[in-house]
């Protein structure tokens, strides 16, 4: 399972409408190789539901994974933040052994 915040809910719908999009596109949650600690997260808007997507509903936002990164993505909390330390969305990942320090990248 995958959640998110209100923050990230709430700047989800913002982004949505900002950039034109519909309720029909959902947030595509996915890992990639790269970055500083080895893996990468990427997020996007996606109108398609591909055959291997899992799917979850948190809040009122459905969140696609594809099944090879559901494996590293297991549990973890979308939050958005625009504070002073940092803004944008995070990954709160129980599953990351270690993260670097703009925390767009991790290792398992």
């Amino acid at each position: 399972m995958i959640q998110i915040t209100d923050s990230a809910k709430d700047k989800i719908f913002a982004l949505r409408a900002q950039e034109g999009k519909t309720e029909d596109h959902n947030i595509r949650v996915s890992v990639q190789g790269g970055g500083c600690s080895g893996l990468m997260y990427d997020l996007e808007f996606d109108s398609a539901i591909n055959e291997k997507d899992e799917i979850f509903e948190d809040k009122g936002v459905k969140i696609l994974v594809d099944r090879k990164s559901l494996l590293y993505l297991l549990g973890t909390t979308l939050d958005f933040s625009d504070g002073l330390n940092g803004k944008g969305f995070q990954f709160v990942n129980p599953n990351a052994s270690r993260t670097c320090g703009c925390g767009e990248s991790f290792a398992v």
